[in-house]
Formats: C-alpha cells, structure tokens, sequence
C-alpha cells in the first residue's frame, strides 16, 4: 500500500530558513512537555471536583462552571493565538504563553473562593491558546528533514490523549492524598522550565510574517465558541430548552455566522476558509474532534460508573484507567512509524474502527458487570485506536500547510481538540441523562438506571466512530490545501 501523505508530504515548507537547534531532542522535550501539560490540565480536577464541591460549597452548575472555564477560554482564544504567534514570532509567543498559563496554576492552586479560581482557569486557557500553536508550528524548525518531522508529527498527535489521561490519574492521587489544590503544582513546574529553558534550546522559528490583525474576526471567533461553548456546558444541566440555553445556544451560532461572513469578506482574514474548506483537512479536524470527544466521555462516564455504581473509591476510579494509559502511550510511540509506512489515511480510518469496537464493548456495561472482561477490553482497545486517529488525523490535517500558515494550522487543529470534549461530551451526556431517566420511569434501580445511560451514551459514540471510518478511508487523499 502507498502512503497518502508521505513524509515529503507532511509539509510544504518546513523552516529552512531556520538554523536547525543543536539539541533537537531537548527541544522537542521542552515544547511536548508544555502540550502535554496544557492538555493535562483540561482533566486535572475531574476526581477531586467532590472535594472541590464540598471545600467551596458550591452547586453543581457552578461546578461545572469551574470545570469547563480552562476550556472555554482556551478553546476561544486558539484561533487567535495561532495568527499571533504567526505574527509577532512563534518561540516568543509560546514562552508569553506558557508564562501566562503558569501565572494562571499557581492562582488557581492559592484560590480562596470560586470567582478566583474561575478567573485562574480562565488566564490558564488564555496563555494556553498562545502557546499551543506556536508549540506545534515550532516542532517543524525543530525538525526540518520531513521524514523526522513527519513522525514527530505523529508522535504530537497522541499528546491529547495521554495528558487527558494522565490528568485523570494525578486528579485522584491528589484527591486521596491531600488538598486538591497540589493538582497545580506539576503545571507551575513544567511552565517554569520551559520559559526558562526555551530561549536557550528552542528555536524562534521562521521571521514573523507582519500584517494587519483581524481584530473583528478575533472578537468574533472568541465570543462565539465561548458563548457557544458556555451554552453546551449549560445544556446537560439546564436543559436544552431553557431560556439560558437557548439564549447562549442561538448567539454562539449567530456569532460564529457573522465570523464566517467577515472571513470570506476581508483581506486578511484571521481564518481563511480555503485552509478548512478541503474534503481531507475536514475529514481530518472531524477526527480529531471525535477523538477528543471520545476520551472525555469516556473519562466522564467510567469516573461516575467506577464510584457510583461499581463502589470504588476515588484512588480505586483513577487506577482503574491506568492499562488506558499504557496503552495510549504504546500506540502512541509507534504511531509515527504507522502513519510513514502505511499512510495517515488507513492509520486513521483504521484507529476510527478500532475505537468504535473498543467503545461498542463499553457501551455493554451494567449493574452487575465487573471490571474484568468488556469494560477492561474496551478500555484497551479505544486507546490503541484512538492514538492512531490522533497521529494519522494530525498528519492530514496539516499536510501542505506553508511554514508561514503553521501557527494557523496549529490552531486549528487544537480547536477541534478543544470542541469535542464541549460540544460531543454535551450531547452524549443529555443522551445518557435521558436514557437513565427512561429507565427509572420503568422502574430500574438507580445504579441500574446510571448503568443503563452510561452504556448508551457510549453506544451512540461508537456509532459515530463507525460511521467516520469509512469516510476517513474515502476522503483523506492526499492533496494540498485548495
């Protein structure tokens, strides 16, 4: 089989007008490390928010609040970061970045009440929407051969996984050692570092390609994903239907109309459409977006099965994800060398099946059902699919970008990243409401009930998966860019 985006493919420029880093492994190390820890941060305070809840006394819609602020505004703010760290130099950019999201964790970790901490995590998604682009552009001055930057590449792609995972399991040490405030400390020390230690290893990347910023576009983009976004945090809550909903709902779609009618209109836009209007780069930010969505239902669901239902306790809950882990990290090594000899298309179509079956075995689970047998096979199962997805879906995306388009196209990818968990958690989540909700109408217990709802919700997951399969295999050909 012939590969669909080669390693000569993977990218139309890579930074030759870059000086190549003397250490190009510690550079690597530097700029993996802040993406992981960004993406680290999204799931942090996911078993510890009970111990959150209690400490600040708070409800559970502004506990999801909490929850969701660090994604919103990192999310938001993505498009815009990756036009500035295009603009203004993209190792300045992510030093500010990761400075600005270092600020935001040590806040978060002193907060003295909810309104701090929300504004932590919102300057901790405001710094990380400068610094994850300017990371993911800056991997291709790093590695200016395609061959090496192609599986760098691919290697990046399964970051997202494994730091949400990872995040999972230091939310439930920290729960059941002590405060859940030490969920901040490894970010403030991987920040640190990196600030430090970028400017000597890192290398600053092509010049800065000076033009107008759109600022509209920038307003517009920002606050239509994250009016959006607040809206979808809002529904499984409030319900679909209630006035705040809706209200949020129908301005982010409004907001997000008027951004796509000013991109086609201006000069110099801050996204343009031909860079996403591609069948290959749709297809591929569709992967991505089901991917993450994927993981964070998943963590979602069996965080609440494992304690609800199964009975175990928060240390037990994040334990219980560690074989998820191995195996993404395994998958996720190898991935590059996947995606250069058989192509990012059969790697994602591929990683698509795979995960619709791991999903499908967890979409199985009941009252009775143990931890052995369907929930263990799907929880290795989705991890290996999914780490392909990630690496072959990355690769596509962001085949034939030109060096000066990387930060764009960086940010474009991490808003797909960003958007599955908001917008594909939501719906999954008022699906498996509903269906716990049918089922305690008809007299089912509430473990049973919960059971019931969890299990559907992942069911519906992998019948997108499957679905997406056969599209990846028929769309990701190679091509640039129209």
């Amino acid at each position: 089989m012939q590969p669909d985006v080669t390693p000569e493919t993977a990218v139309t420029e890579v930074a030759a007008r870059d000086t190549p880093p003397s250490r190009p492994a510690a550079a690597f190390t530097i700029l993996a490390s802040v993406q992981f820890t960004l993406i680290l941060a999204m799931s942090v305070l996911s078993v510890a928010l009970p111990q959150l809840q209690r400490e600040f006394g708070l409800s559970r819609g502004e506990l999801a609040l909490v929850t969701a602020a660090y994604g919103m505004s990192f999310s938001g703010l993505l498009l815009l970061g990756g036009r500035l760290s295009d603009m203004y130099g993209r190792r300045r950019a992510f030093v500010t970045g990761t400075a600005v999201f270092g600020a935001g964790s040590a806040a978060a970790g002193l907060a003295t009440g909810m309104w701090m901490l929300l504004a932590a995590r919102f300057v901790q998604g405001a710094g990380a929407a400068l610094a994850v682009p300017a990371a993911m552009a800056l991997v291709g001055s790093v590695f200016p051969d395609p061959v090496r930057y192609s599986r760098a590449l691919a290697l990046w792609g399964g970051l997202a996984g494994f730091g949400g995972t990872t995040g999972i399991l230091l939310s439930g040490v920290v729960a059941s050692w002590d405060s859940w405030r030490w969920a901040f400390a490894a970010p403030v020390v991987v920040a640190i570092t990196a600030v430090v230690a970028a400017p000597r290893v890192v290398p600053p990347g092509p010049a800065p390609e000076r033009s107008r910023l759109d600022v509209l576009g920038a307003v517009l983009a920002t606050a239509g994903i994250s009016v959006l976004g607040y809206g979808l945090v809002e529904a499984p809550q409030q319900g679909w239907t209630s006035p705040v909903t809706s209200a949020c709902l129908a301005a982010g779609v409004l907001l997000l109309v008027l951004f796509v009618r000013t991109e086609s209109r201006t000069a110099q836009p801050l996204l343009p459409l031909s860079f996403v209007s591609s069948p290959r780069t749709a297809v591929a930010l569709v992967a991505v977006f089901l991917g993450a969505a994927g993981i964070t239902t998943i963590f979602f669901m069996l965080s609440l099965y494992f304690q609800q239902v199964s009975g175990m306790s928060a240390i037990g809950a994040s334990l219980a994800f560690l074989p998820f882990g191995v195996v993404l990290v395994a998958t996720g090594l190898s991935a590059g060398r996947l995606v250069q000899r058989f192509g990012s298309r059969a790697v994602t179509a591929g990683g698509l099946l795979v995960a619709a079956a791991g999903l499908a075995l967890l979409g199985r689970m009941g009252e009775d059902t143990g931890y052995l047998g369907v929930v263990s096979a799907g929880l290795l199962l989705f991890p290996a699919g999914v780490a392909c997805v990630f690496a072959g879906a990355t690769v596509s995306a962001t085949a034939g970008v030109p060096a000066r388009q990387a930060g764009l196209a960086g940010a474009v990818v991490n808003t797909a990243l960003e958007a599955g968990p908001t917008l594909g958690l939501a719906v999954l989540v008022t699906l498996a409401s509903a269906r716990t909700s049918a089922l305690t109408a008809e007299g089912a217990g509430q473990a049973a009930a919960l059971a019931g709802g969890f299990g559907f919700g992942l069911a519906v997951a992998a019948a997108l998966f499957a679905v997406a399969a056969p599209v990846a295999a028929l769309l990701l050909r190679p091509g640039r860019p129209s």
